[in-house]
């Protein structure tokens, strides 16, 4: 996978404030690639530390990694069933954002 791409989708990751969740089609978007959220998901998994990788979940509002629930929780985001409440309420575009 290319590093810059990668890059990339991490700095955007870093800037979803706490308390709010995106997509990896949100992303793959606004890194110039809005085909390739799978992309986003496989550098997500290798992201160092400091990248709040349990920001960001599928777009249909569900949690791809059952671990991150706890995080998010830790944050007051609701999940139930593996799922986001509220997800549109709390769902951050990159696009719009920045």
């Amino acid at each position: 996978m290319n590093e810059v791409f990668k890059q990339q989708v991490w700095e955007i990751s870093k800037l979803i404030p706490k308390g709010r969740i995106t997509s990896y089609g949100a992303i793959a978007k606004a890194v110039g690639f809005p085909n390739h959220s799978r992309h986003v998901g496989k550098a997500m998994g290798g992201c160092p530390p400091d990248v709040p990788a349990h920001r960001v979940i599928s777009s249909s509002g569900t949690l791809s990694v059952p671990e991150f629930q706890q995080r998010l929780e830790a944050e007051e985001i609701i999940v139930e069933n593996f799922r986001i409440k509220d997800f549109k309420k709390l769902f951050w575009d990159p696009m719009m954002e920045l």
